[in-house]
């Protein structure tokens, strides 16, 4: 495994091969307190960007090529229609991922603010969140006091400890949002163009089915590669799973389209 994805990568790989080995190694003592205190341990795992884009624009544009495919005979207005909304979906993705994933950071600023505040302002009412908190973890007696106390010792700790474990919040790098927003739209580009490629080389109702069938086989594969990626297990299922609600998502425009044939 390459030195340079994270600790979390590293063991996710390891228990999806069974890979006793490697698990061992990134649970290493040494390898544990520099992930942890670095705050290195948190993932670098892209997949959910990469389906939310692709997924999206692959169904999206499919759906509306089949309808205009199926209202007329004249592969330019297909094309035309296709590109339109694949560029046109891929700046909207983009769009919202930026901005979804500012309102993100901003929502956890302003509650951080917040609980600092009341730390601050109501320490005794906070205190009794930590105990709460702890209680429900199992915590009793002269240990449960040992802990409060040695967590509200510290604002810094105290504060970290509210927001992690009270509000189940993580801060938001504003520095990855834009890279975030790029590869969403990246993603939706490329997932939008699979369905419309047949359509450049081939009549409309041989294209039709050539793009069906890519489009089905793409969705399978993310399926499948996102099981894979993520559970090492129902590779199939899921990869069914996906291409069948894919296919149902996008056979909605194909039937609209059919509607107003001219």
């Amino acid at each position: 495994m390459s030195n340079q994805k994270s600790r979390a990568d590293r063991a996710r790989h390891a228990y999806l091969s069974r890979d006793k080995k490697s698990a061992n190694e990134v649970h290493q003592k040494k390898i544990i307190h520099k992930s942890i205190h670095k705050e290195e341990h948190k993932t670098s795992f892209n997949l959910p960007e990469i389906i939310l884009g692709g997924q999206d624009g692959l169904v999206n544009v499919l759906g509306i090529i089949l309808g205009v495919a199926a209202a007329t005979s004249d592969v330019k207005i297909v094309i035309v229609a296709g590109l339109s909304a694949a560029f046109a979906e891929s700046v909207s993705m983009a769009a919202v991922a930026y901005t979804s994933k500012l309102a993100e950071a901003d929502y956890y600023q302003s509650e951080y603010e917040r609980e600092k505040w009341e730390i601050e302002n109501m320490p005794v009412g906070e205190r009794e969140e930590i105990k709460a908190l702890y209680e429900n973890y199992g915590f009793s007696g002269r240990t449960l006091d040992e802990i409060i106390d040695r967590i509200t010792a510290d604002k810094k700790v105290w504060l970290k400890v509210m927001m992690e474990q009270e509000l189940k919040l993580e801060p938001v790098d504003r520095k990855s949002v834009l890279s975030t927003a790029i590869l969403v739209g990246f993603s939706a580009i490329v997932g939008s163009l699979i369905p419309l490629m047949a359509f450049f080389f081939l009549p409309i109702k041989t294209a039709t089915y050539i793009s069906l069938l890519l489009t089905s086989l793409t969705l399978f594969f993310v399926g499948y590669y996102k099981a894979k990626t993520t559970l090492g297990r129902n590779l199939l299922i899921q990869g069914i799973e996906m291409m069948i609600i894919g296919m149902i998502s996008a056979l909605v425009g194909y039937l609209v389209g059919s509607l107003f044939e001219i």
